[in-house]
Parts: structure tokens; C-alpha cells; sequence
């Protein structure tokens, strides 16, 4: 995608473009938060360095210092925040239409074989007789007592 276009909602339904769009948020707000968290700490030692106003009880000058400079941490905070909204938007994106139609299926098949009905994706055996006993399954033993009675 380049650099003229912008991203829309039909861009971020394949996973590569999702991933493309991440890194390319990524490598825009990263420096934003260096350069916020940079600022932050010279501002913050600046107003530290400012003598006491007259009247100020004790500790209120690095209380004011705390005070001025929390804005810019938190704002350096809330762009980090945003990478980790965009990875959380990736991975509930997969979760919620990619993943779940596969989960659904699953589910769907491991209730028809507890009802005991054979689910459309197994085939049934093209002859009538059981495995032989040698012959494991993938259901394991479960089913092995049920074959010698039949």
C-alpha cells in the first residue's frame, strides 16, 4: 500500500495486511513515545530545578514539578497504549471471524458424535465388519468392549 493511500476496513480483513498496518503504526508511534517520554523527563527536571515560590510549604515545589510534568508521561502512555489497542484489535479480528467459523464446526461435530450420530466430515467404513484388534482408532479404547458384544 503506499504511502498516498489511506487504509480502509476492506485492507485490514486479510491477516497480512493486518499485520502490515501494525507495523506500520508501530513504526510511527514509537517515536512519538520516545520523543513524549524524552520531553517528559527534561521538563520534569527542569521544574525541579525552579527555586520555591515564596509561600510555598515545604515539598510543594516538587509536588508542582509532579504536577506539570504527569500530562506528558501519560500522554507518552496513551500512544503506547494505542500500539497495544491495534494488537488487540488483530487478535480479537481473528478470533471473532476467522478462528470462530472453524471452532463452530469443531463443536458442531463433537456434539453430533456424543449424540451418536456420525458427523458429514468422517466417512463411515465401506464394509460392514469392525477394525480389526490390532487396529487402533482415534477414539482409543472407549469403544472396544462395545465391539466384542456386537
Amino acid at each position: 500500500m503506499s504511502a498516498a493511500e489511506k487504509w480502509t476496513p476492506e485492507h485490514l480483513r486479510s491477516p497480512a495486511d493486518r499485520a502490515i498496518h501494525l507495523e506500520q503504526r508501530r513504526a510511527q508511534l514509537l517515536p512519538i513515545v520516545d520523543d513524549l517520554r524524552r520531553l517528559a523527563r527534561e521538563m520534569e527536571a527542569e521544574v525541579k530545578e525552579i527555586d520555591a515560590i515564596e509561600g510555598d510549604l515545604p515539598g510543594q515545589a516538587r509536588i508542582r514539578a509532579w504536577h506539570v510534568a504527569k500530562p506528558l508521561f501519560r500522554a507518552a502512555d496513551d500512544v503506547e497504549k494505542a500500539i497495544s489497542d491495534l494488537i488487540s484489535f488483530n487478535g480479537r479480528f481473528q478470533n471473532s471471524y476467522e478462528d470462530l467459523p472453524a471452532k463452530r464446526e469443531e463443536k458442531r461435530q463433537r456434539k453430533a458424535l456424543a449424540k451418536g450420530k456420525a458427523p458429514q466430515a468422517i466417512e463411515p467404513p465401506s464394509t460392514g465388519a469392525a477394525p480389526a484388534p490390532a487396529e487402533k482408532t482415534h477414539f482409543g479404547d472407549v469403544f472396544d468392549g462395545l465391539r466384542k458384544g456386537a
